[in-house]
């Protein structure tokens, strides 16, 4: 199985998609200021009657990654390939919050500790590793219903415009999933999940939501934009390796179209 390039860029695609999708997840905790990081001054903008500034999760950083994989794994494997990797993602990242959970209730031994003066090193990794169930959830929700609305929208531009504009069903479906994807994950984690468990905080309003979430779809939308040139070069690069005849096949059975004998 592994002589057949076909299967091995399965595999390659594959592994690159859900490694960062993993780490996103489990690095998301981290919210930052995207202004201070790039050494910016912060734009006095208003937006739905608040100042606006991006506070992003640092997750945000590899999530483009996955949004180019998406696409390229659409173009050649089809919807059926997307979502049985997005299901086996969300598998994965169950299991990981599940592994990290069992880790937390581990007696900590003397001879733990992370960095210098911290006087409770196990709090610091629970802080770290044991995001709340609502956030965890929320994400997942929003991961997969991104993904399945990224599929059915990318292959509905690729029925009309064919074989050509890549750019045009890769960052169309990017931009339209996302736009769901940046709100879902609020609402569920930081909205409707503190208001149902108590102790978790103090809930957010709509208006954090809206203001935070079109932060970060902002963000992704310029990221997409930025990165059609990238989708284009990865084609490339698939093209040659594949052979132009066996990449056709590929393309066109991800479409659902015959080959002609």
């Amino acid at each position: 199985m592994l002589k057949d390039k076909g299967t091995r860029l399965f595999l390659i695609l594959s592994g690159i998609f859900v490694t960062n999708a993993l780490i996103a997840e489990v690095i998301g905790v981290k919210i930052f200021s995207l202004e201070d990081t790039l050494g910016i001054r912060r734009a006095n903008i208003n937006l739905f009657g608040s100042s606006f500034s991006f506070h992003l999760t640092a997750g945000v950083i590899l999530w483009p990654v996955v949004f180019v994989m998406t696409d390229i794994i659409n173009e050649y494997y089809g919807p059926k390939g997307v979502k049985f990797l997005s299901y086996l993602t969300i598998a994965l990242i169950g299991y990981t919050f599940f592994v990290f959970n069992g880790a937390m209730q581990l007696q900590p031994s003397e001879y733990f500790s992370i960095g210098n003066g911290i006087d409770k090193p196990d709090d610091a990794f629970r802080g770290i590793f044991g995001q709340g169930a609502w956030i965890i959830i929320g994400s997942m929700v929003a991961f997969l219903v991104g993904q399945i609305l990224d599929v059915a929208v990318f292959h509905r531009i690729k029925k009309i415009t064919g074989e050509r504009r890549i750019w045009l069903r890769a960052t169309g479906s990017t931009l339209i999933s996302q736009l769901v994807d940046s709100f879902v994950v609020l609402f569920i984690a930081f909205y409707l999940g503190k208001r149902i468990q108590s102790g978790q905080g103090q809930p957010w309003s709509l208006h954090q939501v809206l203001v935070t979430g079109m932060g970060n779809y902002i963000y992704k939308f310029i990221v997409a934009v930025v990165l059609t040139p990238v989708i284009y070069w990865v084609h490339a690069v698939i093209e040659k390796y594949l052979g132009h005849s066996k990449a056709t096949a590929m393309r066109h059975a991800a479409m659902g179209i015959e080959p002609v004998n």
